[in-house]
């Protein structure tokens, strides 16, 4: 019988990624048959990185945040097959109760929708203050504190006198600006940003990405941000994964990415924007909607929306590559460096 060894604690932490995700898989049991949101997702972060994960809605972006995170709702959710390793540690080994001390504490997210995630009957510093009490034992006086200290640190005027407001008082930018006070309350290493500027104009985007950044620079978090949103990533990502039906379909630096897609779906995407400079180019958006979960086509699950797909997409599913000119970038296409090169 083999023993193994256990790591040894002089290993340096750069050794280590800060979290890496393993061939995870996600499914959802539901009446008509199991939906599989995410199919074999592979990606990791560093400190004071931040990654994009890039799709439409339905690639499975949020529910492998969810998955991370450990709020997969069970039923009907299940986790199959993979590993969500923090520092090493394979989350999804761990007893519920340590799983609960990490999120939050190690581990944090921003929610799509803040009104929907604050609770509409506390009042905004009672919901921050949540994290002292429960994770450090604060009390309740001690804790209203720091939730003014967190409410002006991300930029909230007047935090002293709105540390008693409801989320419904408040404006779609500052209910934004409570849930990351929330999720950085607990100084976490690792920040889950899911779409955290949907339906928010264009000002207060900008200005929640640039608060993002500040505290990213400030902390040395890794954050790995969640969006659709080609614009948010060209501005703020170090690297992107773009995903597909639940698979990863590209990964590249961002300046590359934008520079020259690798993959048919990328490229569509790129396409369907509109770009500062190719001011004259004609919008061509992607034909066709993204697959049915419970019906995922074989082969490539692009093809049927795929301008270059030929006999050998419809059959054989695509291998993640890395490329022979640029061992920084990999895809999941076929003819990659026929179409490409």
């Amino acid at each position: 019988m083999t023993v193994t060894e256990p790591v040894p604690e002089t290993i340096a932490a750069s050794d280590v990624p800060l979290l890496e995700v393993v061939d995870l898989h996600v499914g959802f049991r539901t009446d008509a048959g199991t939906v599989n949101a995410v199919n074999g997702l592979n990606y990791k972060v560093d400190g004071g990185e931040t990654l994009a994960i890039l799709g439409e809605s339905g690639s499975g972006k949020s529910v492998n945040a969810q998955a991370v995170m450990g709020i997969i709702d069970s039923p009907p959710g299940f986790i199959p097959k993979g590993e969500v390793l923090y520092r090493g540690t394979d989350l999804l080994k761990l007893p519920d109760d340590e799983r609960r001390r990490i999120r939050g504490n190690e581990i944090a997210m921003v929610f799509q929708d803040a009104l929907t995630a604050l609770n509409p009957v506390f009042n905004v510093g009672w919901q921050i203050g949540e994290m002292f009490r429960q994770h450090k034992g604060m009390s309740k006086k001690k804790a209203t504190a720091k939730a003014v200290e967190l409410m002006d640190r991300v930029g909230i005027p007047g935090a002293a006198d709105r540390v008693h407001a409801y989320p419904h008082e408040l404006s779609g930018g500052m209910r934004q600006r409570i849930m990351i006070a929330m999720a950085i309350a607990l100084d976490p290493d690792v920040l889950i940003a899911d779409e955290p500027t949907t339906a928010l104009d264009v000002t207060v985007q900008a200005q929640i990405m640039d608060l993002l950044a500040e505290l990213q620079a400030d902390t040395g978090m890794g954050l790995i941000l969640i969006t659709h949103d080609l614009g948010v990533v060209a501005e703020v990502a170090d690297r992107v994964v773009v995903m597909y039906a639940g698979r990863e379909v590209e990964k590249a630096p961002i300046d590359e990415l934008f520079a020259a897609p690798r993959h048919p779906y990328t490229e569509g995407l790129m396409q369907s924007i509109p770009r500062p400079d190719q001011v004259t180019r004609r919008l061509d958006p992607i034909r066709g909607a993204p697959p049915d979960l419970l019906r995922i086509p074989p082969g490539c699950a692009f093809h049927p929306r795929c301008p270059y797909a030929k006999d050998r997409c419809r059959t054989e599913t695509p291998a993640l590559r890395t490329i022979s000119t640029d061992p920084l970038r990999s895809t999941a296409c076929h003819f990659a460096e026929e179409l490409y090169s």
